[in-house]
């Protein structure tokens, strides 16, 4: 079911979306619409689970640990000829 939704924006940002709306050829509604349909399956989609939340903290790394530098040495022994 639709519904009427009032919004209070700044005037070079409605007409910039109008004219990318226009461009794509969709209503301005069904623009925000869509965005909003995928802000919130982003949010839902990220959410952090139990098993990562327990896995919080598991690993301590030190200060001066260099990510890349230790993928690069474990990559290099991986395919050593």
């Amino acid at each position: 079911m639709d519904m009427k939704l009032t919004l209070k924006l700044d005037q070079a940002v409605i007409e910039q979306a109008k004219t990318f709306a226009k461009a794509k050829n969709i209503s301005l509604s069904k623009l925000i619409e869509n965005y909003l349909i995928l802000l919130v399956e982003h949010e839902r989609n990220t959410e952090v689970t139990t098993l990562v939340k327990s896995l919080s903290g598991v690993l301590h790394l030190t200060e001066n640990f260099d990510d890349k530098s230790e993928y690069q040495k474990h990559i290099t022994s991986k395919y050593k000829s």
